[in-house]
């Protein structure tokens, strides 16, 4: 477990690369990317870690990955790089098994539908499944659209994301 610092823009993130966030002046949080997903544009998958840490703590790469997992996210790295929303802090292998959820619905962007019926749902390079209204069974999976780096951030501190999506 190698602890390098940022990477340049024109090398690629690596599967299994560890990124803080941080929250204020004195806590921060971690991230790990877990996968690429073709479905979603190819974008990159992270899984949040819920603790929260000091800025001034050592990291301890095993410690942060052996953490409580928050959520899950589809993002662009590179931009939430060049952008300093995060930095790289190392890397570690990634989880093994990723049998994740994700959901979108067709109205979204359109804040006059505040409750959607036209949801479909996928695996990561999976196919869309439309499933129409959310039912339970689908209630769970996260949100799957390519979520700007400063709403990552957003709610890890706050734990909701900063833009409207319709509710099921």
């Amino acid at each position: 477990m190698e602890s390098d610092g940022n990477f340049p823009l024109s090398k690629k993130p690596i599967v299994g690369d560890v990124f803080e966030i941080q929250l204020d002046s004195s806590s921060r949080r971690f991230f790990q990317y877990v996968a690429d997903d073709a479905t979603q544009l190819h974008s990159n998958v992270v899984r949040v870690f819920r603790e929260t840490y000091r800025i001034d703590e050592p990291v301890d790469i095993r410690r942060v990955i052996s953490g409580e997992i928050d959520f899950h996210v589809h993002v662009l790295l590179r931009v939430g790089f060049k952008l300093e929303v995060w930095r790289k802090c190392g890397s570690a292998p990634p989880p093994g098994d990723l049998d994740l959820l994700f959901r979108n619905s067709s109205d979204y962007g359109n804040p006059k539908v505040k409750v959607s019926k036209n949801w479909f749902v996928w695996k990561i390079n999976g196919p869309h499944e439309d499933v129409g209204e959310l039912t339970p069974k689908f209630q769970r999976a996260e949100i799957g659209v390519i979520v700007p780096p400063a709403s990552v951030a957003h709610r890890m501190r706050t734990g909701k994301y900063d833009f409207f999506y319709p509710e099921y």
